[in-house]
C-alpha cells in the first residue's frame, strides 16, 4: 500500500512538472495578474494551482514576491485564498475518475501514449507526454492503493476499532481534523491526504463526517509549506505565511461551529446534481469550505493584515537583515518553471543596483580632493563585496533548480543568467578597481585636472546610456514578443570605444608636450580603460539575452 502511495505521489509530481514545462511562459505571464484588486488575486492563485496541482508551491512562491516587495501583504493573502480554492481540482478529479470509472485500465494505454510523444523532437509534445505519463501513474497508484488497503469488513475487530472513532461525539470530528493535519504534514501534499480520506471514506472505514474533518485538518497541515519556507525570509515574507495559517484556521474554526449546517448545505448542493454520493460530496464540501471561506474573508483582508502584523511586529531597529536576496530570500521552490522567475526577477534587480555604481564613481571622482572622499570610496568598496554575495547567491539558487528536469526554454534561460551575473559580477569588481586607482590618484598628491574630470565625467555619461541599453535588453529575456536591441547596444559599446580612443590620444599628446605629471596621467588612463572594460561587459549582457531570444 506505501509502494502504491509512492506511485501516486510521483505520479502527481510528474504530471506537475509536465504540465509546468508545457505551460512555463503562460505560467509567469499569468504572474503579473497579481494586482491590487483582491477577486483578480483569487483568480490568480486559482489558475496557477490549478495548473501545477500545488497550494503549498503556490504559496511558498507568493511568499518570496512578498520578501521582494513585487507583491503587497494585502495582494498575497487575495493570491493564497485563489490556491485553496484550486487546490480543491485535485479531488474533483480524483472522486470523478478515480472511482466512477475503471482509470486503471486506461491508464495503461495512456502511458504508452505518453511514452510516444515524450520521444518526440518538439519540446511541447514531449512535455505533454510527460504530463499523460503522470496522469496515468497517478491514477494507477490511486487504483493499487485501493486494491491494497485491507478489507476491513472481512476483519470485524479492526473495523469495529476504527469505527469507534465515532463514538466520542464531538471530539470524533475534532479527532479526524488532528489527523487530517497530522497527515498533511507527513506526506507535504494536501492532495495526497484528500486521495486517501476518499479512499477510506469509500472503503468505508469512516463516515462522511469524518471524511469532512479530515478535509478541515488537510487545509491546515498545508499551511505549514510556506511557514517553513519563510522562517528564513524577512518580516514580511513570515507576515504572509502567517497569514495563510490564520486564514485557514479561521475557516476551519467557522466550519466547526456551524459543522452540521455546513453537512447539510453540501447534501443540499450536491442532491441538486442527483441522488447523493459521498465522494461527490466531500468533494463538494471542501470546494465549498474554501469559496465560502475567501468570499466570507476577502472583504476583512485589512483586518487579516493588521492582526499578523501584531503577531510579526517589525524589528525595532527597523531594519531588515540583508543577508538575503529580494526575490529568492523564501528559498528555492520545486516548481523550476516559476522558480526561474524568481532568478530572473533578483537578477533584474541586481542589474538596476549595479547601475548606481556609475553615480558611486562620479561621486567619488567629484570628491576626489574633499574629506567626503574616503566615504565615496568605502562605498564602491562595499558594493563589489555586496555583487560578489548576490553573485553567488543566485547561482546558488540556480544550480538547486536545475537539478530539476526542466523545459529546454528554461534551461536556456538559466544558463544565461548564469553568464549574465558573472557579467553584473564583474561590473562590481571594476568599481572596486577604480575605487583603488582614485585612491592611489589622492595619495600622490597630485589634483585631478579639469581635463581629466571631464574625459572621466564623458565616460560615465556614455556608459550610463549603455547601462540604460542593457537594462532595456535584458527586461525583454523572458519576452517572447519582442527582441533585445543589439543595433543600439553595439553602437553603444563602439562609443565607449571611440571615446576611449579619443580620451587617451589626447591624454598621451598632453604627455608628450609635458603638460602634467606622469604618474597622474597614468592613473588617468587606468581609469578610463576599467570604464571601458565596463562597457564591455554590458554589451556581453546584451549578446547573453539575444541568444536566449534567438533560440526560442
Amino acid at each position: 500500500m506505501l509502494g502504491a502511495l509512492a506511485l501516486f505521489l510521483y505520479g502527481m509530481n510528474m504530471m506537475s512538472a509536465g504540465i509546468q514545462k508545457a505551460t512555463g511562459n503562460r505560467l509567469r505571464s499569468l504572474l503579473g495578474a497579481m494586482t491590487s484588486n483582491p477577486f483578480k488575486g483569487i483568480l490568480t492563485g486559482f489558475g496557477i494551482t490549478a495548473i501545477i496541482q500545488s497550494s503549498s508551491a503556490t504559496t511558498v512562491f507568493v511568499v518570496s514576491f512578498v520578501s521582494a516587495g513585487l507583491l503587497t501583504l494585502g495582494q498575497a493573502i487575495g493570491v493564497i485564498m485563489g490556491a485553496n480554492i484550486g487546490t480543491t481540482v485535485t479531488a474533483w478529479i480524483i472522486s470523478v475518475f478515480g472511482f466512477k470509472f475503471d482509470i486503471a485500465s486506461l491508464s495503461i494505454p495512456l502511458l504508452f501514449v505518453g511514452f510516444i510523444l515524450m520521444q518526440m523532437k518538439k519540446d511541447k509534445h514531449r512535455h505533454i507526454g510527460e504530463f499523460i505519463i503522470g496522469f496515468s501513474l497517478l491514477f494507477l497508484g490511486l487504483s493499487l492503493i485501493k486494491s491494497f488497503v485491507p478489507d476491513l469488513k472481512s476483519t470485524p475487530e479492526a473495523l469495529a476499532f476504527i469505527q469507534n472513532w465515532n463514538n466520542f461525539g464531538f471530539g470524533s470530528i475534532l479527532l479526524a481534523v488532528l489527523f487530517g493535519t497530522v497527515l498533511t504534514l507527513v506526506l507535504q501534499s494536501s492532495s495526497a491526504t484528500m486521495a486517501i480520506t476518499l479512499i477510506m471514506l469509500d472503503q468505508q472505514w469512516i463516515s462522511f463526517e469524518m471524511g469532512a474533518a479530515m478535509v478541515l485538518g488537510e487545509n491546515i497541515g498545508t499551511t505549514i509549506t510556506a511557514n517553513v519556507a519563510a522562517a528564513i525570509g524577512n518580516t514580511d515574507a513570515r507576515r504572509a505565511a502567517i497569514a495563510h495559517t490564520v486564514f485557514n484556521v479561521f475557516g476551519v474554526i467557522w466550519a466547526l461551529f456551524l459543522f452540521k449546517p455546513f453537512l447539510a448545505l453540501d447534501r443540499a448542493v450536491v442532491g441538486l446534481i442527483g441522488a447523493f454520493n459521498p465522494l461527490l460530496g466531500l468533494s463538494m464540501f471542501h470546494t465549498l469550505f474554501n469559496v465560502i471561506n475567501s468570499l466570507a474573508l476577502v472583504w476583512f483582508i485589512p483586518n487579516i493584515e493588521q492582526l499578523v502584523r501584531k503577531l510579526i511586529p517589525s524589528r525595532a531597529d527597523g531594519k531588515e537583515a540583508v543577508e538575503h536576496l529580494r526575490y529568492i530570500s523564501a528559498g528555492p521552490v520545486d516548481t523550476p518553471e516559476l522558480g526561474v522567475q524568481q532568478a530572473l526577477l533578483e537578477t533584474l534587480h541586481f542589474a538596476t543596483v549595479s547601475q548606481r555604481e556609475v553615480d558611486m564613481i562620479g561621486e567619488a571622482v567629484h570628491d576626489l580632493e574633499t574629506k567626503d572622499f574616503e566615504e565615496r570610496r568605502v562605498r564602491l568598496v562595499k558594493y563589489e563585496e555586496i555583487a560578489d554575495r548576490i553573485e553567488k547567491e543566485i547561482a546558488s539558487f540556480l544550480t538547486s533548480l536545475m537539478e530539476n528536469d526542466t523545459s529546454q526554454h528554461t534551461s536556456m534561460l538559466a544558463k544565461a543568467l548564469f553568464r549574465i551575473i558573472s557579467e553584473l559580477e564583474s561590473l562590481g569588481d571594476s568599481g572596486e578597481c577604480i575605487s583603488r586607482i582614485l585612491f592611489r590618484f589622492k595619495e600622490s598628491g597630485d589634483s585631478l585636472s579639469p581635463e581629466k574630470r571631464d574625459g572621466i565625467m564623458q565616460m560615465l555619461q556614455v556608459l550610463g546610456k549603455a547601462y540604460d541599453t542593457m537594462l532595456c535588453n535584458l527586461k525583454m529575456i523572458d519576452d517572447e514578443a519582442r527582441h533585445a536591441d543589439m543595433t543600439r547596444a553595439v553602437e553603444d559599446e563602439r562609443a565607449i570605444n571611440r571615446l576611449r580612443d579619443r580620451l587617451r590620444d589626447e591624454e598621451f599628446a598632453r604627455i608628450e608636450s609635458g603638460h602634467g605629471p606622469y604618474v597622474s596621467s597614468t592613473l588617468y588612463l587606468d581609469t578610463i580603460a576599467e570604464l571601458e572594460g565596463m562597457g564591455d561587459y554590458l554589451i556581453n549582457i546584451s549578446q547573453a539575452v539575444e541568444r536566449v531570444k534567438t533560440a526560442a
